[in-house]
């Protein structure tokens, strides 16, 4: 317990540091008069989502201080999603709303639609965006000045991340609060190493001429977890790539209800950590760090052990202290950082559910297997 205790410590310490380091969109100045030409598609997938649509083209169309065009992407639905989106739109000429072509042998949904968009794009920046997303008036212009004034290639600003229900709030924050205890961001956005990286399809933006050197989506075509292989892509090829802060550029509630997170994050975690072994390594760290030490310390204190109470205690503390780094640092909520112990215990119940799934090819999303 000692030495969880010290590495939980290390970890919050860190993720401090992260949080100080941790690149934000600038505040909006006068373009530049390269600035001012720049041209930025916004490329919106979309997939039975006319339930949440809405507020994220109305929001998007609001948007100030840069020309885009706005291309949605109708994968299949079967709700009527186009329609809704044609209803938000208007009669606004800059939206163009395209059918999907059916998915190809060897492709996922979501890759597969972005790079219809991007084929489609007259932009010289990219912004892919998902339609559980709400921008700021200012949230696209600020990206955009991120991705020039820092010199990156892609940048991911991380929105904000909205919770409701019990389960959102256990699960959700861990989002932001693993990049920041585990990635150093400074060394990440500098070294070349793709294992370094951190990315967000949520909101990503990239300029379109590096976007098509690395490949595109086509080169990240079966893979589940596609905005961080997209990345990852990038600094293959020797591009700057990195993940912002975005918690005032934009806001996105992923999940509606238990069920739909369960299978969200089932769908996806076996794929997390590279591989089966790094899914079942990580699972077994994280537990060792965060859910051990506060069961010792209860165990402490039923065997009259003080020693491993106070250890115990102090190696919960000093995990807690770094859930609550990125809860203040990302908008999340202070109060349920005392929580951070279950939050992990769910989080390893769901990736050894979502690893049961992978190998038993029962994992769904949207009408389709996930294999």
């Amino acid at each position: 317990m000692v030495t969880a205790f010290f590495a939980s410590a290390a970890l919050a310490i860190h993720a401090a540091v992260n949080a100080r380091l941790l690149r934000r969109p600038p505040a909006l100045v006068p373009p530049t008069s390269s600035q001012a030409q720049r041209r930025l598609s916004v490329l919106l997938p979309v997939r039975d989502e006319a339930q949440r649509v809405s507020p994220c083209v109305s929001a998007l169309l609001a948007s100030r201080g840069v020309d885009f065009e706005l291309l949605v992407l109708d994968d299949g639905s079967r709700d009527g999603t186009a329609e809704v989106v044609r209803h938000a739109a208007g009669d606004d000429r800059r939206v163009r709303v395209l059918e999907g072509q059916p998915l190809p042998r060897g492709w996922l949904g979501k890759p597969h639609a972005c790079q219809q968009l991007a084929e489609a794009a007259g932009g010289d920046v990219l912004l892919f965006v998902d339609a559980d997303v709400v921008v700021a008036p200012d949230g696209l212009a600020r990206t955009v000045a991120l991705l020039d004034g820092a010199g990156l290639d892609l940048v991911s600003p991380y929105p904000r991340q909205l919770v409701a229900t019990a389960a959102e709030r256990l699960l959700q924050p861990l989002l932001q609060w693993s990049w920041l205890t585990f990635l150093p961001l400074r060394l990440a956005e500098r070294s070349r190493s793709p294992s370094l990286c951190a990315a967000n399809g949520q909101l990503l933006a990239c300029h379109a001429t590096a976007y098509r050197a690395a490949g595109g989506h086509a080169a990240v075509r079966g893979e589940i977890v596609e905005d961080v292989a997209l990345a990852r892509r990038f600094k293959a090829h020797g591009y700057r790539a990195t993940v912002a802060d975005g918690t005032d550029v934009a806001t996105c509630r992923m999940y509606q209800d238990w069920p739909e997170l369960r299978d969200g994050y089932t769908k996806s975690l076996w794929a997390a950590f590279g591989s089966t072994g790094g899914a079942v390594g990580v699972t077994a760290l994280l537990t060792w760090l965060y859910v051990l030490p506060p069961a010792a310390a209860v165990t402490g204190v039923l065997q009259r052990r003080p020693s491993l109470a106070v250890t115990g205690t102090a190696g919960y503390l000093a995990g807690v202290a770094g859930r609550m780094v990125a809860a203040y640092r990302t908008g999340g909520r202070l109060l349920d950082s005392p929580a951070h112990p279950v939050s992990v215990a769910a989080l390893a119940w769901l990736t050894l559910r979502s690893l049961r799934h992978h190998r038993a090819g029962t994992a769904t999303w949207k009408g389709r297997v996930i294999a």
